[in-house]
């Protein structure tokens, strides 16, 4: 997660936080699984195991939080130190809340098991973008370990492809609805799971930025796409 430091104490500070960080992250990627897998067997008992995995991932991030608070007080780090130590504590936020997000989808999936009409509206959008979702934090992840700003400018690239297939089931649930109203209720429940979806893909971005600020220096949360290559490579 980072360079060696002339104290090897700190390195160890260091690589024991990247390791419940990545720990962390392993959680809330088995949270979206099973909240997916839910959502698409309409599994009530997967459903209850999401909510419960809720709680170990809140009072992982508080941990993982007094845990940089100490080694900032201890360290006293400057520079890409201290920028790796604030991005650690912001990944971990995002993460938390990609954590409720797929509780969002787990609650929503109960609701709709419940629904008459629970199967009437193809949702084939959702599991394409479930399935980008994962995969765009899993490589988050993994350049958040590597600190590679190159992974992590694609993945800010790539998330427009999960907002792309967003906007697609809106205009399908659009119609749906109005060819059918009975649609209405469970199609607003499937709205809402999307829109978490959305969010994780979000919150995985939020963490890719994260790479490129510390390695950079370069804030890049409102930087157009097509700047991020020279950001992400400091040119």
């Amino acid at each position: 997660m980072s360079d060696k430091h002339i104290s090897s104490k700190f390195d160890v500070d260091l690589k024991l936080l990247s390791t419940r960080l990545l720990e962390m992250g392993g959680l809330v990627e088995s949270q979206i699984a099973r909240a997916m897998e839910a959502m698409n067997t309409f599994d009530l008992p997967l459903v209850e195991q999401v909510l419960e995995g809720e709680r170990r991932l809140n009072a992982m991030e508080i941990e993982i939080d007094e845990e940089v608070g100490n080694i900032i007080a201890r360290r006293q780090p400057a520079a890409r130190d201290l920028r790796l130590l604030m991005a650690a504590s912001k990944c971990v936020t995002n993460l938390e809340r990609a954590g409720d997000e797929a509780r969002k989808i787990a609650k929503r999936t109960r609701r709709i098991a419940m629904e008459a009409n629970a199967r009437s509206v193809n949702i084939a959008e959702i599991k394409l973008s479930g399935q980008m979702a994962s995969n765009i934090l899993r490589r988050a992840l993994d350049a958040f370990a590597r600190m590679d700003t190159v992974a992590a400018a694609q993945i800010i690239q790539d998330d427009e492809a999960i907002d792309n297939e967003f906007r697609a089931f809106m205009r399908k649930l659009v119609t749906y609805m109005m060819e059918d109203p009975r649609t209405i209720s469970v199609g607003l429940d499937y709205l809402f799971i999307a829109k978490a979806i959305e969010r994780i893909g979000d919150h995985a971005t939020n963490i890719a930025e994260s790479v490129v600020y510390v390695v950079s220096g370069t804030d890049v949360r409102h930087v157009p796409r097509d700047q991020l290559g020279r950001d992400a490579s400091g040119s």
